[in-house]
């Protein structure tokens, strides 16, 4: 055999692990007649063909086959066929000649990607979902040789996708703190083979769930001339619908509550004839949530009470004037419509020009103006509901304006009369002792006694001639008194003078 021509690497050619491969000999195009075909793998000699003979030598690898034309076949490929492929020939004169060579690489993967979503709560359709608010946390993990790419993908519902994270190897993980219903969409985690660019995708659905933040509303409404009642119980405000649960819980032997209308919506009406209704009974919606932590619900309910007017049974009024009647209705659940009624003509007063009706929260009022002794009589303030009709009776009492008239005049005297008695007793207390002295009820008796002290111009004398009394403790001086004899009325002046002075002279000498 003549020299090897060196081995050239023309030509890189990748398999993927479990298909099969043809590597060519020689160009087709080439004219060449072989007598052998050698394909050696790594300098080592892998298969063989001899064309003269016909006669397929035994190789290495049952997988491994020479093709007529030269060419090599590999079948099942495996991660050990990989290496330098070359082919060598010889022709019938023993030429040697290298024809192609080849680096052959082998791919693997990558496999389906497996997804991991904590928290996620299943659904029995076979959905997840996590709750808003919530961290989720988003796990990727795939098998591929020699290498893959792995990327997180989310698609919303426009659609646009966006690239989360990427990154090389066999796990990737991703965080969403605080997810918000924006982020409900798929998510999904593709891995490609560097060396194959074979691509895989794995999606997964999340919906972002969340409940009502507040209670149900609940409210009624009567139609049919109030021989029917309408109750409505709204819950909106999450996602998705709820379900709503109408339940009339009276007590009743079982103590279980019955459950008279339930649905998966934001809204649920209940239609009941005033048949099926009674004063305290109980109807209750119950609204629940997917989204719900375990054993929570929300409701608002309903307490049925019959209508039950109140106000003063008696008004009076003077006839030209204006009086209005007051009547309170707030107990009646679901509300009564209220009215006023003249009972004389069992008919439904009207605002007019005489009446004047008017309404502030549960209080009714009815205003009538310039009234006259025909206005006179019972009005009843008339409440009506599904429960039940009540009355409350008002009398009105019309006085005409000459009775007060008197009235008012017997009034004034009154006061008259009174002022005077109160002014006559005020000025004889104050001029009682004049009073009593002009009526003779001044006069003492004639031998009263009258102690009073001694006061003349001359102070100096009679100081000297009557003796002091020790001074008190606290070195004050005391003056004597002197006792006078008060004379009957019948005696004159002349008289009284000289007795006073003859007293003075006996008092002297004891002094």
């Amino acid at each position: 055999m003549q020299g090897v021509a060196e081995l050239e690497l023309v030509e890189t050619k990748v398999g993927e692990v479990g298909s099969g491969i043809l590597l060519p000999c020689y160009e087709s195009s080439a004219n060449v007649t072989p007598s052998v075909t050698h394909w050696r793998k790594n300098g080592v000699e892998a298969a063989s063909f001899n064309h003269s003979s016909g006669v397929k030598p035994p190789n290495t690898g049952s997988h491994l086959t020479v093709m007529d034309n030269g060419s090599l076949n590999i079948s099942g490929l495996m991660t050990i066929d990989e290496g330098e492929y070359q082919c060598v020939t010889v022709s019938k004169d023993a030429t040697v000649q290298n024809q192609n060579s080849f680096l052959l690489q082998i791919a693997s993967g990558p496999a389906s990607a497996v997804i991991d979503i904590q928290p996620l709560s299943p659904l029995p359709s076979g959905k997840a979902f996590v709750r808003k608010g919530s961290t989720v946390s988003l796990h990727c993990s795939s098998l591929s040789y020699p290498s893959q790419n792995l990327s997180w993908i989310f698609e919303d519902s426009t659609p646009n996708n966006h690239t989360l994270a990427s990154g090389t190897g066999s796990q990737l993980h991703y965080e969403i703190p605080n997810i918000q219903p924006s982020s409900q969409g798929n998510f999904t985690c593709r891995a490609q083979n560097f060396l194959s660019k074979r691509t895989s995708y794995t999606t997964r659905e999340l919906l972002v769930y969340y409940p009502p933040e507040r209670h149900p509303d609940c409210s009624w409404s009567i139609s049919d001339g109030s021989a029917l009642v309408v109750f409505s119980c709204s819950w909106q405000g999450g996602y998705p619908a709820p379900t709503l649960t109408w339940q009339n819980e009276t007590v009743t032997a079982s103590k279980l509550p019955t459950i008279m209308s339930s649905g998966t919506s934001e809204t649920l009406e209940l239609t009941l004839n005033r048949s099926l209704l009674s004063d305290g009974q109980n109807l209750t919606c119950v609204g629940k949530h997917v989204a719900q932590n375990l054993g929570e619900e929300k409701s608002c309910y309903f307490t049925l009470k019959a209508p039950y007017p109140e106000g003063e049974p008696m008004a009076a009024a003077l006839e030209g004037s204006n009086v209005t009647l007051t009547c309170t209705e707030s107990t009646s659940v679901p509300p009564a419509k209220t009215r006023w009624v003249r009972v004389l003509k069992d008919d439904y007063i009207m605002n007019s020009s005489k009446y004047i009706l008017s309404e502030m929260g549960p209080v009714f009022k009815l205003t009538i103006v310039n009234v006259t002794k025909g206005d006179e009589g019972m009005y009843s303030c008339r409440s009506e509901s599904p429960l039940g009709v009540r009355e409350l009776d008002v009398f009105l009492n019309v006085r005409s304006s000459a009775v007060n008239v008197g009235g008012i005049v017997g009034t004034l005297i009154s006061i008259l009369i009174i002022g005077t008695g109160i002014f006559l007793g005020i000025t004889g207390y104050t001029q009682r002792d004049r009073i009593c002295i002009g009526l003779g009820f001044g006069r003492l008796e004639d031998r009263s006694d009258v102690i009073s002290l001694v006061e003349s111009d001359e102070e100096e004398i009679f100081r000297d001639a009557v003796p002091r009394l020790p001074p008190l403790p606290d070195g004050q001086a005391t003056t004597l008194v002197e006792i006078h004899r008060i004379p009957s009325i019948g005696h004159d002046d002349q008289d009284n003078t000289d007795q006073n002075e003859e007293q003075q002279e006996q008092l002297e000498p004891e002094v």
